[in-house]
């Protein structure tokens, strides 16, 4: 299977570069549109599995790309940009954007999301497991296995899971965390995470993963 190809319509060269780097650490490859005036010509020649858009554009608004794009293709787009009103995100949905995403953004959460509509789109093609130290998480049938030993995981469960996965090594803050969980919700009680942690941990002890995931004081949580 070769690996899923992202365009990126940005066209700030610095953040262009970042995105490039990021995906191409993250094992998709990833191209840039360089010419703005034929966005949609290069949409058509380079058919990426997702799109990376940006709002404010030379030629032509991010909108207006999003819009032609969708009359030719379902595939994905991520708004990621410093437009950060109601309206502005009101209106990405609108004309058929996926996600959401303002600038500074976090790189975990963007990388979450992109697999998350890869793997949603593109089920039928493959499926993603993650390891680490040992452990493997499998996203197709919510489990997670460490020496032949499985537990089965609920959908929050595995979110919480796949983005710990997803940054291990790293601290990852409550706040990041709740906000990819729970970011379609107005208001999640901030016990909910602590609660679907613990039941994590009593299923990871029972299959020989014990402290697995750490908590970090005030910070967060860590694999």
């Amino acid at each position: 299977m070769k690996p899923y190809k992202i365009l990126i319509i940005e066209d700030d060269p610095v953040i262009q570069s970042e995105l490039e780097t990021l995906l191409r650490g993250n094992g998709y490859t990833a191209v840039s549109v360089k010419d703005f005036s034929k966005v949609t010509d290069t949409f058509k020649a380079e058919e990426p599995h997702l799109i990376l858009l940006d709002i404010k554009l030379p030629n032509e608004s991010g909108f207006s790309i999003c819009s032609k794009i969708r009359s030719i293709s379902n595939a994905p787009i991520i708004f990621v940009t410093s437009c950060n009103t109601d309206m502005d995100e009101l209106n990405s949905i609108m004309l058929g954007g996926d996600a959401f995403i303002t600038k500074p953004y976090n790189t975990a959460i963007l990388l979450a999301k992109i697999a998350a509509l890869l793997r949603r789109v593109y089920a039928s093609e493959q499926s993603e497991i993650l390891t680490w130290n040992d452990a493997t998480l499998h996203l197709e049938s919510s489990m997670i296995e460490y020496k032949g030993q499985k537990a089965e995981l609920t959908k929050n469960e595995l979110k919480i899971l796949y983005y710990l996965f997803k940054s291990a090594g790293k601290i990852c803050s409550r706040n990041d965390m709740v906000d990819f969980l729970w970011d379609n919700q107005l208001y999640i009680d901030d016990n909910a995470l602590s609660v679907n942690i613990t039941r994590i941990r009593n299923k990871l002890d029972h299959i020989g993963l014990h402290d697995f995931i750490k908590t970090k004081h005030r910070q967060g949580y860590t694999l």
